[in-house]
């Protein structure tokens, strides 16, 4: 029976577990580079046994960013410092993605702990694009892309593709969510506009689909290629599970291999029921009723309801976020936790063993 520790092949990679750690920003790069920060970050994780992990956001271009300390991949200096964390993961036994995203409508903002506000262009910032000239909350209206602006956009994330190659990640996630650029063309919401994208669901869907055809063409055919969506965006008019579906059928054919089942984002002002596996029956949809492999992501925090997910066949993986912050030692806990129902056993890193054994001791 496939559980949590199952290895997994997708195309000719094969990850060693179902656990990966989601995409979670950290701002704290300068100029797009990666640096002792990233590299500690993402190595825990593949010292503690992590299968897949997957890097923060990474912007496609300078204006792709959400704030000036996002990670970057348009440059070679990038690419470098990419590839020292990748060989430190691929040492470790992990596998690791790197999320590309461009933040559209969201962009040009202070980080969250300052209050996510806007940044001028005279302060340092630049002029968010978005699908249509439509406000995210308290951020100004965005400017609206011109046909050829968005072919320019198309061949960012191609180059940025090349240079995830250059760097030797394993796999290649496009952010379709969370009410950054290309969910902004899918959602009705946020996308008024008259043109070949937008208005009907095939012209809404046409930015991403052309996104991946264009990362296809160079992303090699052995390496898995992920979108993450917003599977439904929690407000009527929007984007809805069977758009989802109906999206996840299209893209299978033309090289996408899993679908990461997130949800909302589109607006600030929405609210929807977050709990212990809100976002799970999305997968579970997508997963009766396509050929398409799907990840569960939200608010998944124990090992038994983590196990659940992947043996009832509701997704072929789970990630985790906070909860990887709270205790990066979650996948040898799982482990030990569930050993005696999977009979499985998970090497600990030399240098950890010597903490496996708990020692009670009675003073």
């Amino acid at each position: 029976m496939t559980n949590l520790f199952t290895p997994i092949k997708i195309r000719e990679l094969e990850i060693s577990n179902r656990i990966w750690l989601s995409p979670m920003c950290q701002y704290s790069a300068v100029n797009g580079v990666p640096n002792e920060w990233h590299f500690a970050h993402l190595a825990q994780f593949a010292m503690r046994k992590v299968g897949l992990l997957m890097t923060e956001a990474t912007a496609i271009s300078p204006l792709a960013r959400s704030t000036r300390l996002d990670t970057g991949i348009w440059n070679d200096e990038q690419v470098n410092k990419w590839l020292e964390i990748v060989k430190f993961v691929h040492g470790q036994g992990s596998k690791i993605g790197i999320q590309l995203w461009h933040s559209g409508q969201k962009a040009s903002t202070t980080t969250p702990w300052q209050g996510q506000d806007y940044v001028t262009e005279s302060d340092g910032g630049w002029r968010a694009v978005a699908p249509s000239e439509i406000a995210f909350g308290k951020l100004p209206k965005p400017k609206s892309l011109t046909s050829a602006e968005i072919d320019l956009i198309i061949l960012d994330y191609q180059e940025a593709a090349k240079r995830a190659q250059a760097a030797e990640f394993d796999v290649l996630e496009i952010h379709g969510a969370h009410g950054y650029l290309i969910h902004s063309f899918l959602s009705p919401i946020s996308n008024h506009r008259s043109d070949k994208y937008g208005g009907s669901f095939e012209n809404r869907t046409r930015f991403v689909i052309a996104v991946v055809v264009a990362i296809r063409k160079i992303w090699p055919r052995a390496k898995p290629l992920f979108l993450r969506t917003s599977s439904h965006d929690w407000v009527d008019g929007g984007w809805t599970m069977e758009d989802n579906l109906e999206l996840a059928r299209i893209l299978g054919p033309l090289g996408v291999d899993l679908i990461d089942c997130s949800s909302g984002g589109i607006r600030s002002d929405i609210s929807y029921p977050v709990g212990p596996s809100y976002q799970v029956g999305f997968s579970e949809i997508i997963k009766k009723h396509s050929a398409m492999l799907t990840c569960a992501v939200g608010i998944i925090t124990s090992a038994k309801q983590a196990n659940e997910i992947v043996v009832s066949g509701k997704a072929d993986a789970v990630m985790l976020g906070r909860e990887f912050l709270r205790n990066p030692n979650w996948v040898l806990d799982a482990a030990e936790e569930l050993k005696d129902f999977l009979d499985i056993e998970i090497n600990w890193p030399d240098q950890y063993k010597s903490a496996r054994q708990k020692i009670n001791l009675k003073w």
